[in-house]
């Protein structure tokens, strides 16, 4: 399973999305942003929006931290 989760330095979310996977060792790709306008653009592509952050389960996108839907899309509880 690949994550990729596209971020930005001052997310609150993206913190407490990056310490969910760290505390499940749920491997992911972090990309932020702010570094890299390729990425922004290719985010807005899937999702449809500016906001962070997003996720990339698999191909399945998510926007904002739903820890009930990216446990679903992780198949973990």
């Amino acid at each position: 399973m690949i994550i990729k989760m596209y971020t930005t330095p001052f997310c609150k979310y993206c913190k407490v999305a990056k310490e969910f996977f760290k505390t499940k060792n749920i491997s992911f790709i972090e990309v932020d942003i702010t570094k890299d306008n390729k990425a922004m653009k290719e985010m807005v592509k899937k999702s449809m929006q500016m906001a962070v952050p997003v996720f990339d389960i698999d191909g399945q996108i998510l926007v904002g931290f739903n820890r009930g839907k990216i446990e679903k899309a992780l198949k973990v509880a």
